[in-house]
């Protein structure tokens, strides 16, 4: 029988909570030996709060030794916080991005040659629904992609899932062009906010052109308001040379060249956040999903109760933890997560000098 998945969190925010709930959903694969606070009232407030186990002490914590480490710490401490634990022989699953400046992307690329243990937690090509994509396209059901448009998630984010529907490799060259434009929105949902009131507020849209090497095309479209907001809606187009996928929607060419259409269908049902949710945004899980009467995709783990991000999550823990005990390679490799946060310094550099840039 498989043991238990033993790990750590470092951090005890928004994002570190999703790795709480994950174990908790999953208590018989996974087992958080500790939370690491700064203060010992923060910890005391967390223990009471999610009834697990915390302390102050770097040294309770590396004794344990767990099988991974999980930074979840502010984003301009990630790169720091993690080669911290790193120096101390453990294993790191650190949240996005990487690093921020090129300095720090150098250093944990020194870190990652000298054969340290690092995964970047870039779940999205973890998510049900692109999974179920990718799958399809990977399968060459629309040919050789040569252009997408991604409107899913922002910089890294969305530079990940760019690579991966293009198949391009995260050393190919490339140029970017970007421009942001602000225009008003009625505001809806926030992480920990629900507004009724018809309030408006500008909101800052990003959309770029990365043009690579290889002669593939991705555009990239971003607004501030879509992750949650009930009027905006995530997009993808993806084109290959013997048809599309649009969003659900998929185009192509049967052996005998003949045009079709398939609908990828997803099966899910609300779950029940309870106090972690108190903006009350409808959460789904995903049950299966299916394409020309064939699945696609179902959840590794069952269902458990966990959103889509939160699946995503859970597997990338795994995988980690796998890789820690030198049972397979990395989830996501520490040369892709470098070009996503590389990228996303590029996408920046592009919108604020209104110029293109170079890889």
């Amino acid at each position: 029988m498989r043991s238990k998945y033993h790990f750590i969190i470092i951090g005890s925010g928004w994002r570190a909570l999703y790795y709480v709930r994950v174990a908790k959903a999953l208590p018989e694969i996974f087992c958080i030996d500790a939370m690491y606070c700064r203060t010992q009232e923060k910890a005391d407030l967390i223990a009471g709060q999610y009834q697990i186990h915390t302390t102050t002490s770097i040294e309770e914590c590396v004794a344990y030794k767990p099988d991974f480490a999980v930074v979840a710490v502010k984003k301009d401490a990630i790169c720091d916080v993690s080669m911290e634990w790193l120096d101390r022989g453990i294993t790191v699953l650190s949240e996005t991005p990487a690093a921020l400046d090129m300095d720090s992307l150098n250093k944990l690329y020194s870190y990652y040659k000298c054969g340290k243990k690092q995964v970047v937690a870039e779940q999205y090509r973890e998510y049900p629904n692109i999974k179920a994509s990718l799958k399809l396209i990977n399968e060459g059901i629309i040919g050789d992609v040569s252009c997408v448009n991604v409107s899913l998630a922002h910089e890294y984010h969305g530079i990940s899932l760019i690579r991966a529907f293009l198949g391009v490799n995260p050393g190919e060259k490339y140029t970017v062009s970007a421009k942001t434009y602000e225009f008003p929105t009625t505001q809806t949902l926030t992480r920990y906010d629900k507004f009724t009131d018809g309030r408006i507020a500008g909101k800052k849209r990003c959309v770029a052109t990365f043009e690579f090497e290889s002669g593939k095309v991705a555009w990239y479209d971003f607004d501030s308001e879509q992750y949650r907001s009930p009027i905006r809606k995530n997009t993808l187009k993806v084109q290959g040379v013997r048809g599309e996928l649009i969003d659900e929607c998929v185009y192509y060419l049967d052996e005998n060249n003949e045009g079709q259409t398939g609908r990828i269908i997803t099966d899910s049902h609300v779950i029940n956040t309870g106090n972690s949710n108190p903006n009350f945004e409808k959460i789904r899980e995903i049950k299966k999903i299916s394409f020309n009467n064939k699945i696609i995709y179902e959840p590794e783990f069952g269902l458990c109760g966990l959103s889509e991000d939160e699946t995503a999550i859970a597997v990338m823990m795994k995988n980690t933890a796998e890789y820690s005990r030198g049972n397979a390679s990395a989830p996501y490799s520490m040369e892709d997560a470098l070009a996503d946060a590389y990228a996303a310094i590029l996408l920046k550099k592009a919108v604020e000098t209104g110029e293109m840039v170079h890889s």
